[in-house]
């Protein structure tokens, strides 16, 4: 990974407006001074944000030239201010830097049911545009906080046809998490030539590869929002096709910028001290895998088991098994961080518990579960599940 977060012909600032306290930036402005093919995936819940909405109708065109974003209100529950004020948000943003409103897609996140400040957006949507850098997309990934510990970003450059060509992302999301389309949020830059369609085609494998396998607590969020901006500013004539192999090395990049920061907000997930890996292998079908690797995402009595250092591996097949997945339980195999901890149809026996247990101890550890019913695979990212999620999350707007 490139530590100069920094792709061609894109600017990015992130401000303070006010809506958070202590001076926390809180607004981010993400800029392409050209137009760029665009493509966004967004949450399927039935309580989408605003913004989600908004954003949804222009992304569709395939051409856009930035996004304003927003942490501290999702602008959620709101009716039509809500809908005027991310519309309102956009044309501000557009103004402010020189182009359509039609071009700005807007994004928000934080508490749900407030309004936004929309005096306060304005002065900050100002400061933003006379702020905004080449090298200012750490401080963007700062400012779409809500409760992380810290900003996420990744970078490559990739090799495309005759081209090197720049990928860079930032991403937000700690608590309210189990994607069914893309991430919390999560804004993608690259300086590659590609045509809308394309952009499209590869977006979505990207996402559904990355994003859609992470959890922290099950939860979809109203303003689930990830989105691509590719500008062409590295040269070439724009990809065609998704396919051949330009297409496949841009993907490849972009899969690896999207599994870095995938891994970060598993790693970072409310209250969370261990990142957990879980790859399912040997399942009858790539959709039973998914199954799987998400039951086994989302089992509170596996989480919390992880939490505990407790190498139950019988709370891996009971929600494995629930979930009514076919396996083979006499081949089945699964490993605690390492350490074979089933096999044969039982226990590997009480060492083999102990160095799982001990091993436990990491700050990343890995579950992996060979179902022994046919080849598919599934790869999924999650946290254990502590006493201060739940505080935190008891707290949340109080």
């Amino acid at each position: 990974m490139s530590r100069e977060p920094r792709v061609r012909g894109f600017q990015f600032a992130g401000v303070h407006c006010g809506i958070k306290k202590g001076g926390a930036l809180d607004l981010a402005l993400l800029l392409s001074d050209r137009p760029a093919s665009v493509a966004a995936v967004y949450t399927r819940s039935t309580v989408p944000s605003a913004p989600v909405l908004v954003s949804k109708r222009r992304s569709r065109r395939g051409i856009g030239r930035g996004v304003v974003v927003n942490s501290g209100i999702s602008n959620v529950a709101m009716g039509a201010r809500g809908v005027a004020d991310a519309e309102q948000m956009s044309a501000n943003a557009a103004a402010a830097v020189g182009v359509r409103p039609g071009e700005m897609l807007v994004a928000s996140t934080g508490v749900i049911g407030k309004p936004l400040p929309m005096e306060c957006i304005e002065a900050g949507i100002a400061e933003a545009a006379r702020d905004l850098d080449p090298l200012g997309l750490p401080r963007a990934a700062e400012a779409i906080r809500t409760t992380d510990t810290y900003a996420k970003l990744s970078h490559r450059r990739v090799r495309v046809g005759e081209h090197f060509v720049n990928v860079a992302g930032i991403a937000k999301g700690s608590g309210m998490i189990e994607p069914r389309m893309a991430t919390m949020l999560a804004f993608v830059f690259t300086d590659a030539a590609i045509a809308p369609k394309p952009l499209r085609e590869i977006w979505k494998a990207v996402a559904d590869e990355t994003f859609n396998r992470v959890s922290v607590d099950g939860e979809t969020s109203t303003s689930d929002t990830a989105v691509i901006l590719a500008n062409g500013a590295a040269g070439g004539r724009p990809l065609a096709s998704a396919r051949g192999e330009a297409g496949q090395r841009l993907q490849a990049g972009l899969v690896a910028v999207c599994t870095e920061l995938a891994m970060d907000l598993a790693r970072d997930g409310e209250g969370a001290t261990k990142l957990v890996t879980i790859e399912v292998s040997g399942a009858k079908s790539p959709a039973q895998a998914e199954r799987a690797g998400r039951r086994i995402a989302n089992s509170m009595l596996v989480k919390t088991a992880l939490f505990g250092r407790d190498p139950n591996w019988g709370r891996i097949l009971q929600t494995v098994g629930a979930a009514e997945v076919r396996l083979d339980l006499d081949r089945t195999e699964v490993d605690l961080c390492g350490v074979p901890v089933f096999r044969n149809g039982a226990s590997t026996g009480e060492a083999a518990r102990v160095r799982a247990g001990s091993r436990m101890a990491s700050p990343e550890i890995s579950i992996r579960i060979h179902l022994a019913a046919g080849r598919a695979s599934a790869r999924f990212w999650t946290c254990d599940l502590t006493y201060d999620y739940v505080r935190i999350n008891a707290e949340y707007t109080t």
